[in-house]
């Protein structure tokens, strides 16, 4: 049913914004008969804080030592590797580049979460914007990360922020207003040697479409870009590999003929099926 293709963006309990175990996460991995998984916990310098507490920033030891554990327990059933979401912020870079400095990670994911400091997922983000400029100030936000943060290997849910136009707003959003800066940032992202992900989550959000969209996938392929990860954003065990069977149409209609997994922080090749 999956096709053979591997989870390499999900949470538990180490993310502020899961309950699952890791546990959980794995045995659900294991039944579905995913080949691997990777765990991509947030981990955001200068997050807003939230109820007057620090959100967003992991604790490493204690999470690699715990994945650790899991990844030789279930050695003969599934390859569990070890990675992080980060933040990607211009105001935090020097801290974002010297994180995991002993390189005990397999795979960084580096997000955009916040536009300057403010988070388009809650709804006052857009009272300061229209449509337009709201997402033209995201992917310039993103385009700055791109240029002063290098410690990632792929840059997660690039279109981000359409999950969260407001619904009764998004039938102004068209994507070829867009392609301008859109294309910049691709060419940035691959003038720096990393990739980006198809990110399911966006038909979990009622979208039809991955984050970032076919037409964004398919455009990195046109430019270039050959490293794509695959991950659900699972943040619950019922998640894991959220509509992964449309993966392999998804890629291959945008030229691809493999998908990429992470380990050490080295991008390996798989074949579609």
């Amino acid at each position: 049913m999956y096709n053979n293709i591997s989870d390499f963006h999900m949470h538990s309990a180490f993310s502020d914004d899961s309950d699952a175990s890791a546990r959980s996460m794995v045995e659900q991995a294991v039944s579905l008969g995913l080949p691997s998984v990777c765990f991509t916990e947030h981990n955001d310098f200068d997050y807003p804080l939230e109820d007057g507490k620090t959100v967003f920033n992991i604790n490493l030891p204690e999470y690699i030592k715990s994945i650790e554990s899991l990844k030789h327990e279930y050695r003969d059933k599934i390859d569990i590797r070890t990675g992080i979401e980060q933040g990607l912020m211009k105001s935090v870079c020097d801290r974002v580049n010297s994180f995991d400095s002993d390189k005990e990670l397999d795979f960084i994911i580096g997000s955009s979460h916040l536009v300057n400091g403010a988070d388009p997922y809650y709804p006052d983000f857009w009272d300061g914007f229209d449509i337009r400029r709201g997402i033209i100030t995201y992917y310039e936000s993103i385009l700055e990360n791109v240029n002063t943060c290098s410690n990632f290997d792929v840059y997660g849910h690039i279109d981000y922020i359409i999950r969260y136009i407001p619904k009764d707003r998004i039938f102004e959003y068209r994507e070829s207003d867009y392609l301008e800066i859109i294309d910049e940032l691709l060419r940035s992202i691959i003038g720096h040697g990393k990739g980006i992900e198809i990110n399911t989550a966006g038909f979990k959000y009622g979208l039809n479409r991955p984050n970032p969209s076919d037409f964004i996938i398919k455009r990195y392929r046109e430019l270039g870009g050959e490293i794509i990860t695959t991950g659900s954003d699972a943040h619950a065990p019922e998640h894991i590999a959220f509509a992964f069977e449309k993966v392999p149409d998804i890629l291959k209609n945008a030229g691809f003929k493999y998908y990429t997994v992470f380990k050490k922080r080295r991008p390996e090749f798989i074949k579609l099926d």
